[in-house]
């Protein structure tokens, strides 16, 4: 019994001491702030939006040429033969599933490349963030507002060191010296 009360006491004071040794810190962080402020977050918006408004462009100049056809159709429905205005009317109807053929593949096609640069994205600035958080002694990095997170104190975000070293490394996970601790 003696032996079973010693070992319970060295353990229970070898619990606070192995307790103490681990980082207790947290920080979160706005990963939506680091994409829209940071140098590479702003080049991925504008490749992302360049992409996105020419097939926008493109989509206008299918809809010009559907209401183009369709005008035509109204405006020379009488004057034509049945056999000109069925052909007509194919054209159009042929038009208007290109455009939507074309609707969707533009929406997954920018959707996937969106992705792709998040990804990339997220590539590079993990690096950084773990670098921070191990110089500052951080136990937990949260994303502020993608972890449940209802509350957190700003002496505990870290985005704008963030921001500061990702931009400072060119958006490439290369190591920094140390940064300014926050407390």
């Amino acid at each position: 019994m003696k032996k079973v009360l010693m070992t319970v006491a060295a353990a229970a004071l070898a619990v606070p001491m192995f307790a103490q040794s681990a980082p207790s810190r947290v920080a979160v962080i706005d990963v939506q702030k680091v994409l829209s402020s940071s140098a590479a977050g702003k080049l991925a918006y504008e490749k992302l939006k360049k992409m996105q408004d020419d097939r926008i462009a493109r989509a206008k100049k299918l809809d010009e040429e559907i209401s183009a056809l369709d005008s035509e159709i109204n405006t020379k429905k009488l004057s034509l033969s049945d056999e000109k205005l069925g052909e007509l009317a194919k054209q159009l109807s042929d038009k208007k599933i290109a455009m939507q053929r074309f609707a969707q593949d533009a929406d997954r096609e920018v959707s996937e490349a969106r992705d792709r640069e998040l990804a990339a994205l997220e590539g590079k600035i993990k690096p950084v963030i773990d670098s921070l958080g191990k110089e500052m002694g951080l136990a937990m990095i949260f994303n502020k507002f993608e972890s449940g997170l209802v509350y957190a104190s700003e002496a505990i975000d870290i985005t704008d060191s963030v921001i500061q070293r990702f931009n400072a490394a060119g958006g490439t996970p290369a190591a920094q010296p140390a940064a300014t601790k926050k407390p």
